[in-house]
């Protein structure tokens, strides 16, 4: 199916360079299916991680490849090294498959192959990829983005579903599913980054709603109110909305909410307690509530978020 191209360039994870070898190197033989040639390219010996790596080929051959795949840099704030944005420009007017992996998008995104495109990133830098390039239309919540010539992957693990994906799409499910047995990973995953991300809450303990978060967190299975937090933080409800913005980026309510998700989430994976039971104590009242939530939030429905991170 063509030669994939992996860029590697000094200040590269490790981890994505390695997997998309191992993802694309190795041929599931038997299957009658005409496998990629791989080739990693880059300026010569470069640092990867802790590693250091011998390309095969000089950047320049991006440009012949028919699918380049942009791994993970270490630093989003580091500058691109000039000669692998010339050789991701080359390859894109080549008509080359763009692909970057989690903090890759950055690579993308400098030379201007994202523009006016859906993207994503690692969630934690979604919002710094959005505010440097504001013609990327930024998705924080899915775990790759397919624009047909041009894919983004968010983290680490998203970065193989999107390989796993590229596969789907060249091959089809069995071959994927293939891979995805010799790999021990699931062949698709449902739902977004939202089932990753962790909730901000205040590190020092002098902050003014550093005893509500706590107070709240206890009182998650009973009908809390706005007002009943500024209440228990003994300011108004306005002086709430300031302190709670400033302290976790979002409104007290959509914390709130988020915290009664996390509550759930916690309880589908370390109980065996029925939807029902678990609504009522994560404060949403009745099963029909906590799906429609739950589903809209994470991406998933309850049932199959518990099968999926079901403890042993």
């Amino acid at each position: 199916m063509g030669t994939i191209a992996i860029a590697a360039t000094d200040g590269m994870l490790h981890f994505e360079v390695a997997m998309a070898c191992e993802v694309f190197v190795h041929d599931p033989s038997g299957l009658g299916h005409p496998w990629y040639d791989v080739v990693v390219c880059g300026p010569g010996p470069v640092r990867i991680g802790r590693f250091l790596m011998e390309p095969d080929d000089d950047l320049d051959r991006l440009a012949h490849a028919d699918t380049v795949i942009i791994p993970a840099v270490a630093d989003i704030d580091a500058d691109v090294p000039s000669d692998l944005l010339d050789a991701v420009r080359a390859a894109h007017e080549a008509g080359a498959r763009m692909v970057s992996l989690c903090t890759g998008a950055f690579v993308l995104a400098a030379a201007g192959v994202l523009d006016g495109l859906r993207a994503t990133t690692h969630w934690a830098h979604t919002e710094a990829l959005a505010a440097r390039y504001p013609r990327v239309r930024v998705d924080p919540d899915v775990l790759y983005v397919d624009n047909g010539t041009v894919l983004a992957s968010a983290g680490k693990a998203a970065a193989i579903d999107l390989c796993l994906h590229l596969i789907r799409r060249d091959h089809g499910s069995t071959v994927a599913n293939a891979v995805a047995r010799r790999l021990v990973v699931p062949p698709h995953r449902a739902g977004g980054q939202a089932q990753f991300v962790t909730t901000p809450v205040p590190a020092r303990d002098d902050h003014r709603l550093a005893t509500l978060f706590p107070w709240a967190m206890e009182r998650l299975d009973q009908p809390l109110t706005v007002e009943d937090l500024a209440r228990q933080a003994n300011m108004s409800s306005r002086h709430l909305a300031r302190h709670f913005r400033s302290a976790t980026g979002t409104t007290p309510l959509q914390w709130l909410s988020t915290q009664r998700i996390r509550r759930a989430q916690e309880l589908l994976e370390n109980s065996d307690d029925s939807i029902d039971v678990i609504a009522e104590a994560a404060g949403m009242g009745t099963a029909t509530t906590l799906r429609r939530h739950f589903h809209r939030t994470v991406g998933v429905p309850p049932d199959a978020y518990r099968r999926t991170f079901r403890s042993a």
